[in-house]
């Protein structure tokens, strides 16, 4: 696949469909939000060392030590250094507060509030980086979020209260605005790898210090539970991510989020196999308008180029 804006596509898809998995596997683990986004982090650190580690001898070999050309500590190279950390510390956050909201509501509320990240990245994009949204960006938005709800069923639309659970979800979608808004930025100038192992390291590492300062308890589980944080490690996060990341590094941060709207679609059919919930009339049109949204949103050109 040459083109690169296809092999982004492809890449949010993959993404898409690996963190769909993440609602449905945060559940079996059930430990602590910070513990499971500790486990998930830092198991995606582990494994991607080595390739990081070669990758940086290779460049090191070429003359190119540094990140963006240069040695870690040059001028050019810092401001990379802090966005990646701020990235990691965007990311923590909304690992630990989502994680954490799955215990105290339904993984449809948690999923369907989470998603509202949309709205905040087309917003953020609007007011902190001058893109000029078109109209029918915002309803391809609209109607893949409609259908996100109804996907997710008629508690989370009906509820009656709002609950901790609520607020923190709400609070989690907000970070995650911010990592992709970051992200995108971020990933202007550095490889997809490069960034992945930074931020994930750097989360890794702020998860870790709060679980140690809480107390909250880092071994000792079941196998069932060390299974299911090593699936979130692997699949959500080296597989999900490293594709997400990568397609941040070639679309508008607006139209990703969007198409990861998709999300939501790929857990209700996981959850079918995984969970034995057979998707109800209702699920299968709200799949189809989600699908529709994304693809009013990437058709054309929705987003006006900055100028």
């Amino acid at each position: 696949m040459r083109n690169p804006t296809l092999r982004a596509y492809a890449a949010l898809a993959l993404g898409a469909l690996c963190i769909g998995f993440s609602a449905i596997v945060t559940k079996w683990a059930n430990v602590p939000g910070p513990v499971s986004g500790f486990y998930r982090v830092a198991i995606a650190t582990t494994l991607l060392a080595l390739p990081f580690l070669v990758q940086t001898s290779r460049r090191r070999s070429q003359g190119h030590a540094g990140l963006s050309g240069g040695p870690l500590w040059a001028e050019s190279t810092l401001p990379l250094l802090w966005g990646t950390a701020l990235a990691g510390l965007f990311f923590a956050c909304d690992l630990g507060l989502w994680n954490t909201s799955l215990l105290f509501t339904n993984a449809a509320n948690s999923t369907l509030l989470g998603n509202t990240s949309t709205l905040w990245v087309s917003i953020g994009a609007t007011l902190f980086f001058g893109a000029r949204l078109r109209r029918r960006f915002w309803g391809g938005m609209a109607l893949a979020l409609v259908g996100a709800a109804i996907i997710v069923g008629r508690d989370a639309i009906m509820v009656p209260e709002f609950g901790w659970g609520d607020l923190l979800a709400v609070g989690s979608s907000l970070f995650y605005a911010a990592y992709i808004l970051n992200t995108q930025r971020v990933r202007q100038r550095m490889d997809t790898l490069s960034f992945m192992w930074l931020s994930s390291a750097s989360a890794a590492v702020l998860l870790l210090a709060f679980c140690l300062a809480t107390g909250l308890r880092l071994t000792g589980f079941s196998v069932d539970t060390y299974l299911s944080l090593a699936a979130l490690g692997i699949i959500s996060h080296v597989a999900g991510w490293m594709a997400i990341n990568y397609a941040l590094g070639h679309l508008p941060a607006p139209i990703t989020a969007v198409s990861l709207l998709a999300q939501p679609v790929f857990t209700a059919i996981a959850s079918v196999f995984l969970l034995s919930e057979p998707l109800s009339i209702f699920q299968i049109a709200g799949g189809a308008l989600v699908l529709l949204g994304i693809y009013i949103v990437n058709r054309g050109q929705p987003v006006k180029r900055e100028t």
